[in-house]
């Protein structure tokens, strides 16, 4: 059971690697300095980070050893979230970038940060 369980976690692990490289290109067309670095082509970690702006930074980690979304600005950490709710959200950054923002130009995007600090 214990590697099955083990097998799924690498696939979740694979399919959120592809879904953060996606999310960081579509944040670069929108304006936005993203980027997500992998190690090798196994994607079995991750690393995505996005700057939203007035020095605010999101960066997500995902490896077999866990997953962590640390939001920071002005290079305080305003919040470091783990596991489901780290991916919770990444979902609701994805669901800004579907609806709500919407870059002026490539220099200063138009994002609502009370959006994603709670």
């Amino acid at each position: 059971m214990f590697i099955r369980l083990a097998q799924e976690y690498r696939e979740f692990v694979k399919d959120l690697v592809m879904n953060l490289q996606a999310l960081a290109i579509v944040l670069e067309k929108r304006g936005y300095i993203a980027s997500c670095y992998t190690c090798g082509t196994q994607l079995n970690s991750a690393s995505f980070m996005v700057s939203l702006g007035d020095n605010h930074l999101i960066r997500f980690l995902v490896s077999d050893y866990g997953i962590t979304w640390t939001e920071m600005q002005d290079d305080r950490e305003l919040m470091k979230l783990e596991g489901a709710e780290a991916i919770s959200q990444l979902e609701e950054l994805a669901n800004l970038v579907k609806y709500q923002i919407k870059s002026v130009d490539s220099k200063a995007p138009n994002y609502d940060q009370s959006l994603l600090v709670h």
